[in-house]
């Protein structure tokens, strides 16, 4: 059996390393979302739970709750108007919401939105309950 010394142990971590980094590097989507894999451009975020569809004492992460009109209206103008909205939720980090609220879009007239729960430089707008407004580079609550 070889007997390394420290820095020849050291040397070898190092190149370990180096090659798994490179490798991330080389395979690191081109600012695609997580997601969907879409294409770079920009977007407007909307929440689904609380903002889009009801989100109350009685909702679960089982089941989408009731549509709300006047944002589903509003996330119809803006996709016949050529903006492109994505559905920005946190249930996306669970790859299992992501059929389900595929079928809650189908199920309630709206469009097959891309789905996401990552913020990217793209995103110019959310729309969102939780939300808090802030000036931009000023630090101010508006």
């Amino acid at each position: 059996m070889p007997y390394y010394t420290f820095v020849e142990e050291k040397d070898v971590m190092l190149s370990v390393i180096k090659k798994i980094l490179t490798g991330i590097v080389q395979n690191w989507p081109d600012n695609t979302d997580a997601v969907s894999g879409s294409a770079p451009g920009p977007w407007y975020g909307v929440d689904l739970d609380g903002t889009l569809a009801v989100w109350d004492e009685n909702s679960t992460l089982s089941r989408i709750g009731a549509p709300i009109p006047s944002i589903v209206d509003m996330v119809l103008r803006m996709v016949d108007n050529g903006i492109r909205v994505k559905i920005f939720t946190a249930r996306a980090c669970d790859p299992a919401q992501i059929p389900k609220i595929q079928a809650w879009m189908n199920q309630h007239g709206l469009p097959g939105l891309e789905i996401t729960n990552v913020k990217d430089y793209y995103m110019e707008r959310l729309y969102d309950d939780r939300a808090i407004r802030v000036e931009r580079n000023t630090g101010r609550i508006l």
